[in-house]
């Protein structure tokens, strides 16, 4: 639902606003419509939240058992103009008084993405404001920075249901790649292992996203009562592979099914173990894949010393958990943890208006003539993400 629904107020112009504003702090409306949640926000250049609002879809895909883009799109449509006006009738100020407009354009589901840029697209003609396109896991890395001092160089853990990658943050639009995942992301996996055991069936969990119920279940389970490997990689790199994972959860609880004479939607007896048995394993696996980016980063000398900062965003990153495990890596060598709160790390218009003033700082990135801009979309995106 789109939170604090105010009375709606018309998205017009004040005379003279232009002229009455020119030695306040530059503001930023940022739309964000990557995937299944609709957010828009009014942020200033000193991180002051103006005005946000958020239409989330978690319900209608918890019961479709899983995100059909055809549907998401329409919600988006339905919802983005009230969202977008709730932010900005929230924040008190008009249209004209925007320095620019941030939308997130990649990557993300294609038919979620083209909603927000062609409804960005009009408002940008309307206001005649510059355009700012936003890479969806840029804005995440950065949003710390809203927050908390955090200066480039500094590496960068993104974890979240469609993605995962290790970097180096050199500055506003640079990034070096140290590490991604190589098939399906954490999130992904942690939503699909709660749908094969059928959470949505479990008194508690009903309204809980899989990765919400999986980390619910998982603090009554004892981790030991099941027996997961670890990821495997011939390499000694950073890439991160969770596939194979989730195979073996699907063998053993296969296993299960039969010695319990499972029913279909049955919820097993075992289940909050196999949670903890999960969780922990995810976690293991991205806490000794940052080792291995910090050590690579020690050795080559590419972050300041003392104490330097690792910033951990995404979806993924609100699992307490995993926040512990990668506390216990960072302590260990000598680095600093930075994750935003848990309503930060999940998708909204806030980080992606963050980004807008960050790259209106560094004069990057700034579109007057959009016409151009295309959303390019995560490949694979095209059916039921499940």
């Amino acid at each position: 639902m789109v939170t604090h629904c105010l009375r709606s107020r018309a998205l017009s112009c004040v005379p003279g606003a232009r002229l009455l504003t020119r030695c306040k702090p530059r503001l930023v409306l940022g739309i964000e419509t990557s995937c299944d949640d609709t957010g828009a926000a009014v942020v200033d250049e000193t991180g002051n939240i103006l005005g946000e609002a958020l239409y989330s879809q978690k319900g209608t895909h918890l019961k479709a058992g899983g995100i059909i883009p055809t549907v998401a799109q329409k919600l988006h449509k339905e919802h983005i103009e009230k969202v977008v006006q709730e932010a900005v009738d929230n924040s008190g100020i008009s249209p004209c008084e925007l320095t620019a407009i941030a939308t997130t354009v990649k990557p993300g589901l294609a038919l979620s993405l083209q909603v927000g840029l062609e409804y960005s697209l009009k408002l940008i003609e309307q206001y005649k404001k510059p355009f700012i396109p936003i890479h969806h896991m840029e804005a995440h890395a950065l949003t710390v920075r809203m927050l908390h001092l955090v200066e480039f160089p500094f590496l960068v853990l993104l974890v979240s249901g469609g993605h995962s990658l290790l970097a180096i943050a050199r500055g506003v639009s640079d990034f070096l790649l140290l590490g991604q995942t190589l098939d399906e992301a954490p999130g992904d996996t942690l939503d699909k292992v709660a749908r094969r055991l059928s959470l949505k069936n479990h008194p508690a969990c009903c309204t809980m996203s899989g990765g919400e119920a999986i980390e619910y279940l998982a603090k009554m389970g004892n981790r030991l009562h099941v027996e997961l490997t670890q990821p495997m990689s011939q390499h000694l790199d950073c890439d991160f592979s969770f596939s194979g994972l989730r195979n073996q959860v699907n063998q053993i609880i296969v296993k299960k099914e039969k010695e319990e004479g499972f029913r279909e939607g049955q919820i097993l007896s075992c289940v909050n173990d196999i949670a903890a048995a999960v969780q922990h394993t995810v976690a293991a696996h991205l806490a000794k894949r940052t080792h291995r980016a910090i050590l690579f980063c020690k050795k080559e000398g590419l972050l300041p010393q003392p104490n330097p900062p690792l910033v951990v965003s995404g979806g993924v990153a609100s699992n307490e958990y995993i926040r512990k495990a990668l506390q216990i890596v960072t302590e260990a060598n000598g680095f600093s943890l930075h994750c935003p709160p848990p309503k930060l790390c999940t998708d909204n218009g806030i980080m992606i208006a963050w980004n807008g003033i960050e790259k209106l700082r560094a004069g990057v990135d700034i579109v007057h003539n959009p016409k151009g801009i295309r959303y390019e979309p995560k490949e694979g995106d095209g059916g039921t993400r499940h």
